[in-house]
């Protein structure tokens, strides 16, 4: 059989074969595929290649050697409804560089999976059927030794109550840890964690006890990195990880303040820093009557003018 010129059209049944819903094998998941195997017009199979690609470079390579310009707000559809599905199922593999890269990193990339990259170079050829039916086979183990590699590289958290969770890696959540461990058993004892954010999914969040508090979130919206209810109080914690992206300014001030605004608790709002050399590129913007905790200096604080320290505000 001579070899087989790529094509769209190639590659949407070649994603079919290897299983995937008509979503996942429509063109535009073809020409993900197409880009991150290197191909381009008049390439063959066999040339496929699985070099690192991120995001924006995939989108690029489509544009260049296939036709189609892709806006950049797309780029969250090529993530959400092709790769994520692609790196699920063991196609593609995720920081195959660095597994323990933070989700949001600009360095976060794709790669076909080499097992995979063997198949599809085969792809047009008279060993091509054999070699895909090995691979889907073999595949539930690959799938499972990957996710357990992912998983060797999450955050552990111990919630002030025992209880154990884990963190996607990197970034905010090495923070939010500190905030965890050091920040709450400090400055919020007996506090109870009712929104733990994670990059990857929810690690925590707790629907029932804020509705009675007055408090009804979209929890895929714009919440602080940390919700803690402090019943003896009365006050429910907002804490924000300021490790990469900015503190309680006052314009996150105001968003917080209307998320929250039927909370029958008082609202204390507290920007986390992982250390002060961080915290001094903030200073200017930090809202007035609130908090500020680095995790560097654990047992100390930073008020932000008001009458009170550590306290809800009319």
């Amino acid at each position: 059989m001579p070899p087989t010129e790529v094509s769209v059209g190639g590659a949407r049944e070649l994603l079919s074969k290897f299983g995937f819903d008509a979503e996942r094998s429509n063109e535009r998941s073809a020409l993900i595929l197409l880009a991150l195997l290197g191909l381009r017009r008049q390439s063959l199979w066999a040339d496929s290649t699985n070099d690192l690609c991120r995001t924006v470079e995939i989108m690029s390579a489509v544009a260049e050697h296939w036709g189609r310009v892709w806006k950049p707000n797309t780029r969250e559809t090529v993530r959400r409804f092709t790769l994520h599905q692609f790196v699920a199922a063991g196609l593609v593999e995720y920081n195959a560089d660095d597994p323990s890269r933070a989700v949001n990193s600009p360095k976060a990339n794709y790669r076909v999976a080499p097992a995979a990259l063997e198949v599809i170079k085969l792809w047009g050829t008279m060993p091509a059927e054999a070699a895909l039916e090995t691979y889907l086979e073999k595949l539930p183990g690959q799938v499972a030794a990957y996710a357990a590699a992912r998983e060797l590289h999450r955050v552990p958290v111990l919630l002030p109550g025992g209880e154990a969770v884990t963190l996607s890696p990197g970034g905010q959540n090495v923070l939010l840890k500190a905030m965890v461990e050091e920040f709450c058993p400090r400055f919020t004892p007996g506090g109870t964690i009712l929104y733990l954010g994670d990059a990857d999914k929810d690690a925590m969040y707790d629907a029932a006890t804020l509705a009675t508090l007055g408090v009804t979130l979209d929890h895929h919206g714009k919440l602080p990195d940390l919700i803690v209810h402090m019943p003896d109080k009365g006050w429910l914690v907002l804490a924000e990880a300021a490790s990469s992206h900015g503190p309680v300014d006052s314009k996150r001030h105001a968003e917080l303040a209307q998320l929250f605004v039927g909370a029958k608790a008082g609202l204390v709002y507290v920007s986390c820093f992982p250390d002060r050399a961080t915290m001094r590129g903030y200073l200017a913007d930090l809202a007035w009557e609130t908090d500020v905790w680095c995790a560097d200096a654990p047992d100390h604080m930073v008020h932000f003018n008001g009458s009170r320290f550590l306290g809800p505000y009319e």
